[in-house]
């Protein structure tokens, strides 16, 4: 996963992310609002999803520390997932 951004001055541009999707192997950009991240306690309970453009299937992947760096920094909506 990438993040790209284009620098418009004056305008406040919307975050690109690159992701693929496993299952038809499509390539595609997705802006922010395209993804959940949830942040669980471990590496097993934090990851991201989004709907796939291309094949419209739900999307799930791990996310590791740099991933959720990305994504948090680019504004992705995020859940934080309590054990209790």
């Amino acid at each position: 996963m990438t993040m790209a951004t284009t620098t418009v001055p004056g305008r406040t541009a919307p975050v690109l992310f690159k992701a693929a999707c496993p299952d038809c192997r499509g390539r595609f950009e997705l802006a922010s609002d395209a993804f959940r991240l949830a942040i669980g306690a471990s590496s097993r309970t934090t990851f991201y999803s989004f709907t796939c453009p291309d094949c419209r299937r739900a999307v799930r992947k791990p996310a590791g520390e740099r991933i959720v760096e990305l994504l948090t920094g680019g504004g992705v909506r995020t859940l934080r997932l309590h054990t209790g």
